[in-house]
């Protein structure tokens, strides 16, 4: 009878979810060279490829594409077996900054959940102000958000670049006010300063066309063509193109993306370590 091991199986999950060799040896703090062996061997002991890899892309073959779903429920078997041994559930309380929680958090999380299948993860989105206060009280284990303004030490995750960002039918007739969407004046967010400060040094006028509490409310203002607003690019809603250059507005300066984290139990430790790894590499392109 073939028996399974769960560090290859494990492997094949993180490869499933990061579709990417380089990221999952990352996140798993191994080689990709080890990565490949342990994959090998799983395929072997099935008698079927799991992964189909070219020099541009990794994804799932017909047979892996079967096999993920109950290769999740064997490591999530495994780890249940395994916590009725363990001293204490392993929880996270993580923040992410709502312009840096881009369309891969999801995934971010599915692995976090296939490396520690019993881990208890909360999870806050907010501005970058707020979570750094909720961290300093305690609130938070971990928090990723931009570094402006702040002298804290923390992990250097990726760099955000920002653009103006509105409908293709935006019109803006220079010599009138500049509608713009912003957040709220109460969260004193970075992004809203960036935005504001970079129009007054160039001299153009500006007006609160909508403001909002939260980036979501911000982006569903801008696709409704209400406004104009300083984005992320990484983070841009469909539909929306970089307007700037048409418009002849200033380039905007980029951030930091960085972590800080209390001290925290290993489990816990090594499940951060595993999503500031993949956050990291999803940030630079490579396969």
């Amino acid at each position: 009878m073939t028996s399974l091991d769960v560090d290859a199986v494990r492997t094949f999950v993180m490869v499933a979810d990061l579709q990417s060799f380089t990221r999952a040896a990352a996140a798993l703090g191994s080689t990709q060279a080890t990565i490949s062996v342990k994959l090998r061997r799983l395929e072997e002991k099935l008698g079927a490829r799991l992964i189909e890899r070219t020099p541009r892309r990794v994804s799932l073959s017909a047979k892996g594409a079967v096999f993920l779903p109950s290769a999740r429920d064997f490591l999530a078997a495994h780890e249940r077996a395994m916590a009725e041994f363990a001293e204490a559930p392993c929880r996270l309380a993580l923040g992410f900054v709502d312009h840096v929680a881009g369309p891969e958090l999801s995934v971010l999380i599915a692995q976090l959940h296939a490396h520690d299948p019993s881990l208890t993860l909360s999870l806050r989105i907010d501005t970058s102000t707020i979570l750094k206060e909720a961290f300093d009280r305690g609130e938070l284990d971990a928090i990723i958000v931009h570094r402006e303004g702040d002298s804290r030490p923390g992990r250097t995750l990726s760099r955000n670049h920002y653009g103006w960002f509105a409908t293709p039918s935006f019109e803006w007739q220079r010599g009138t006010p500049l509608r713009l969407a912003l957040l709220s004046t109460i969260c004193s967010c970075p992004d809203r300063v960036r935005a504001v400060e970079t129009l007054d040094k160039a001299g153009i006028a500006w007006e609160e066309a909508f403001v909002g509490g939260g980036g979501a409310a911000v982006n569903i203002a801008v696709s409704a063509g209400f406004a104009i607003s300083a984005l992320a690019h990484r983070v841009v809603p469909p539909g929306l193109v970089e307007v700037g250059r048409k418009l002849g507005l200033p380039p905007l300066d980029p951030s930091e993306v960085v972590l800080h984290s209390h001290t925290l139990a290993p489990r816990a430790r090594e499940a951060l370590h595993v999503l500031a790894t993949a956050f990291r590499e999803y940030n630079s392109p490579v396969v």
